[in-house]
């Protein structure tokens, strides 16, 4: 559970790529994506940005600059992961084959994905680690954004989807978000990791006025687990 807020400055990220795909949990098999970006996966991008355990990023926005667009594709995915247990046993007897032979669990898939994407992100962080002022991690932010620097690629849903970011200052001028409005139903928000064991997903029910979508609290009662 998210802990209590010393709230800072709302940042803004300019993202966009050739594919995304935030899928829908509900959809067992073939990979079908929300219409636009999910909450955790806005935040992942903030992350990848600047990630440090005092602190912790909170979307409060999603603008969609771009019309909706979908694709289908078919693509080869692995069929399972190295298991647990084999990983467990390889440690105790520092040896074990953890090798993954494609060929033999290649499996293709079909895929509903998203094209041509274009967001604004807006997101504020959460101090955990109160011992420490904020402006150092602002400071830090602002400076590995502006140069396009990160921890890790971002990617729009899936890794293969690499993201460009680039960070919006406040006297920049961007396209206005599309002139669309739609319900977008209940949305995966994020993980509550409260209890480490079993993460549990939360949702919200997400609309999008034209083109923007205003997203609640964590502790708000429109997130739901």
């Amino acid at each position: 559970m998210r802990g209590g807020k010393d709230i800072l400055k709302t940042y803004c990220l300019d993202v966009r790529g050739d594919f995304a795909c935030f899928t829908r949990p509900e959809m067992k098999v073939e990979r079908v994506s929300y219409d636009v970006i999910t909450p955790s996966a806005a935040r992942a991008i903030f992350d990848a940005i600047l990630w440090k355990p005092a602190i912790r990023w909170q979307v409060t926005r999603i603008e969609v600059l771009t019309p909706i667009r979908w694709i289908n594709l078919r693509r080869n995915e692995l069929g399972g992961v190295i298991s647990e247990r084999n990983v467990k046993t390889a440690m105790k007897q520092g040896r074990g084959d953890l090798g993954v032979y494609i060929e033999d669990d290649r499996q293709q898939r079909a895929g509903l994905f998203l094209r041509d994407v274009h967001y604004r992100l807006h997101a504020q962080f959460e101090l955990i680690d109160r011992s420490e002022g904020p402006e150092k991690y602002a400071e830090m932010f602002q400076r590995r954004a502006r140069k396009g620097q990160c921890f890790n690629q971002p990617y729009l849903g899936c890794r293969e989807f690499s993201a460009d970011f680039r960070l919006v200052e406040s006297d920049a001028t961007d396209p206005p978000p599309i002139p669309e409005t739609r319900d977008l139903g209940w949305m995966l928000y994020d993980l509550d990791y409260s209890n480490r064991a079993s993460p549990t997903p939360r949702f919200f029910q997400a609309r999008m006025e034209n083109g923007v979508i205003e997203v609640p609290d964590w502790h708000s009662e429109e997130v739901r687990g």
